[in-house]
């Protein structure tokens, strides 16, 4: 799909149900690989353009990030020009759309190294990861062996009932739990500032910056967490 990008890995953050938090791990994800510098692109499908903004707000002192915009295209700028990563892109962050119909999945997929699911402690989000794994599996095909589906766990309060639920729940899946992480307002303050959770500066992030060790791993290397970090 990405002609001359031979070493470019598409990591697509996905969840039709709306504030899962998927511009949260699209963002954070899109400057640690600058930090790294992997050259990342970070696409915005979303019409909200939530990613759009925070890129605007990134200082240009910061490591880059480079913005693609998926939605409201110019009439004289075709959309396979307006997606294409530039030259030299090692990573491909995808923010996704929520509603995004059953019959666009096969499409968004496939060529997306990792998919990564952010799902929020409550029922209705319960409910809703289960059908997404499952247009996954069905409609768009991706073999359960392939092990390119991750979930995450966000906006979390440990010890408390409904996030054991969760987790219970999510340990019937078959499907990794990469990532756990809490819920907080350095991710607020980082994306007010245009910036990662690891480029945050003297407040209280190391924890949450710690809880990002085994979802990186997973991205990087497909190892599957033993237990995530809470």
């Amino acid at each position: 799909m990405y002609p001359n990008h031979t070493d470019l890995r598409k990591v697509l953050v996905l969840n039709p149900k709306g504030g899962s938090g998927k511009t949260t791990l699209a963002t954070n994800l899109a400057a640690w690989y600058a930090i790294e510098g992997l050259q990342p692109a970070l696409l915005d499908m979303d019409p909200q353009g939530s990613s759009t903004r925070w890129l605007g707000k990134r200082n240009s002192q910061a490591p880059l990030v480079h913005p693609l915009k998926g939605y409201d295209l110019p009439g004289n700028v075709t959309r396979s020009f307006a997606l294409r990563p530039p030259p030299g892109t090692h990573r491909l962050i995808v923010d996704t759309p929520a509603g995004l119909p059953r019959e666009e999945l096969r499409d968004i997929t496939r060529d997306a190294q990792r998919i990564v699911i952010p799902v929020l402690p409550s029922d209705i989000d319960i409910h809703a990861v289960t059908r997404c794994i499952a247009d996954l599996l069905l409609v768009a095909k991706i073999p359960r062996g392939d092990r390119r589906i991750g979930i995450v766990a966000n906006r979390v309060k440990p010890n408390t009932l409904i996030f054991r639920a969760l987790m219970r729940f999510l340990t019937t899946l078959d499907i990794p739990v990469v990532g756990v992480l809490r819920d907080t307002q350095n991710y607020v303050r980082a994306f007010d500032q245009g910036l990662g959770i690891h480029e945050l500066r003297g407040g209280t992030q190391d924890q949450d910056i710690a809880q990002w060790t085994d979802l990186i791993g997973w991205l990087e290397t497909g190892h599957e967490p033993a237990e995530v970090v809470i």
